[in-house]
């Protein structure tokens, strides 16, 4: 047994260190520590102490973790803006960029383009395709319909448009008819293209600000 070891463990603890301080200073594991001070009682103020402690370490954990992340966004941004001027001769770039940022989703870092036209969706999952370089396991596909449709048969033409298998599709919404789409016999409902990817999100971003600052506009 480490004789010395776990008498200064003992003395540690009485002094109301924490455990991951007692194991950093004996290089003793975690289970022999826990066995050698199950019987010994800290006093109320050395709990509220290491409370305070573990408080205190998990904000900073957190922070950094923040900190990180805002300089790994900058770090993504930077880049896509400093890809504009290859991208800005390709004639599929411009358009789908601004398609996304009228209709795509903003927050949450989250990549969601929602549009009812077929036309519309094929040319953003292009978009997503050449421009963006999504992969296509990346690809989900949401639906929303009327109950007036068939839900298979919605399906379906949605997967023929985005050239997305149905096992990656999503539950589809239905919601209630209105007088006024069943007058439409063309809707087939509003296709959402869904692609999960922060850092993409990000190199979006990092375009369009690119682009308003090119266009002087701030």
């Amino acid at each position: 047994m480490k004789f010395k070891e776990k008498v200064k463990a003992i003395q540690m603890r009485k002094y109301g260190r924490s455990y991951r301080e007692i194991i950093k200073e004996t290089n003793v594991s975690k289970s022999t520590i826990s066995l050698w001070l199950k019987d010994i009682e800290l006093t109320p103020r050395q709990k509220e102490k290491l409370l305070q402690g573990r408080e205190i370490s998990r904000y900073a954990g957190a922070k950094a973790q923040q900190r990180r992340r805002i300089e790994r966004t900058e770090e993504i941004m930077n880049n896509a803006r400093e890809e504009l001027p290859n991208l800005s001769g390709n004639e599929l770039f411009l358009p789908g960029l601004m398609l996304y940022w009228a209709e795509g989703a903003k927050s949450n870092e989250t990549i969601k383009f929602s549009n009812p036209d077929p036309l519309m969706i094929k040319l953003m999952m292009r978009w997503f395709r050449e421009i963006c370089d999504v992969p296509e396991k990346k690809f989900r596909i949401a639906l929303h319909i009327h109950e007036i449709l068939s839900r298979k048969n919605a399906e379906k033409y949605w997967s023929k448009v985005t050239n997305i298998p149905l096992s990656q599709f999503q539950k589809t919404f239905v919601k209630p008819t209105s007088l006024g789409q069943r007058k439409n016999i063309l809707y087939n409902g509003t296709c959402v293209i869904c692609v999960y990817d922060k850092n993409l999100f990000r190199r979006m971003q990092g375009w369009k600000a690119g682009f308003l600052k090119r266009m002087s506009i701030n």
